[in-house]
């Protein structure tokens, strides 16, 4: 069994949720803190081991290729005027991994942004993928993608990140039937599509977060597009379920935050603004938030 070193990002999205600031800037630029939240993704997968970033980009998603590319012009600057810190950052932005992009042309889905990206992967290789409104801080313990790896390490399946959902918000993501191997990981038998809460089969919801292996390609490859037009991953995993293949859930440990969402997003630049910034800034950030 091949080691993982290629991750797939799909961000030729839209993000008509936060329009107008969407409307001449990738929403994964948008800085969570600091820092863009692809970025955050992307160092996410380089932790843990990712040598390859295969980001599949629309019209409008040049500042992604820019933002990872070298800036001589603005390196220079930095260095003539010996802002040395901050020019170990720009440097280290190109530096991180070996960065490859395609072009999806028209928006048909998820599954269709990652088959404009099958050709770059190889035959008997698994890869990840990696959504990009996700952003998982575990402290101290292993990352999301990580977490993912071990359990692909353990089967040679196809694995899905996997979060305990509250009741009043099933009805907004992908709930899978789920049954227990160990105190992190289990077997996936079925994919249920934002059910209601009656008919849910449990309150794991997926996250876009992904290890999949050469056999769900294939189920890409020959899934029917939905009604609109778009080939679903979704639809590939439950073909390849229907064929008797196997899926594991991992149980994510950490703390997410849904960057696609306005809160979300919110939320995620609170909790990196107070986990990087020294103690009087962030008793300046709670006192501002306390007097709201």
């Amino acid at each position: 069994m091949k080691p993982i070193r290629k991750a797939i990002l799909p961000v030729a999205g839209f993000g008509t949720r936060f329009l107008p600031a969407t409307k001449a800037q990738p929403k994964e630029m948008l800085p969570i803190f600091d820092t863009p939240a692809i970025e955050h993704i992307v160092r996410e997968a380089v932790a843990a081991g990712i040598e390859d970033i295969i980001i599949v980009t629309g019209r409008g998603k040049r500042a992604i290729e820019d933002h990872f590319d070298a800036n001589f012009e603005l390196e220079h600057a930095l260095f003539e005027k010996k802002k040395m810190k901050e020019l170990e950052i720009v440097q280290g932005l190109s530096d991180m991994a070996n960065f490859v992009y395609v072009r999806q042309p028209q928006p048909l889905g998820d599954g269709h942004a990652l088959l404009c990206a099958q050709s770059l992967v190889e035959e008997d290789e698994a890869v990840v993928v990696l959504f990009g409104d996700d952003i998982v801080d575990n402290e101290g313990g292993p990352n999301a993608v990580q977490q993912l790896i071990e359990v692909y390490e353990k089967t040679g399946d196809s694995v899905v990140l996997l979060e305990k959902v509250p009741d009043e918000r099933v009805d907004q993501y992908g709930i899978v039937d789920y049954a227990k191997v160990d105190k992190h990981h289990g077997v996936v038998s079925r994919f249920v599509e934002k059910p209601a809460l009656e008919d849910a089969p449990s309150n794991l919801g997926v996250i876009g977060k992904y290890i999949l292996t050469p056999n769900i390609w294939h189920k890409l490859k020959t899934t029917s597009p939905g009604p609109d037009g778009e080939v679903r991953l979704a639809n590939a995993f439950a073909d390849h379920l229907a064929d008797n293949g196997k899926i594991y859930g991992r149980i994510l440990e950490g703390q997410r935050f849904d960057t696609g969402d306005k809160i979300g997003f919110l939320k995620a630049t609170l909790h990196f603004a107070l986990k990087q910034e020294t103690d009087a800034a962030k008793a300046t950030i709670k006192e501002f938030i306390s007097k709201q």
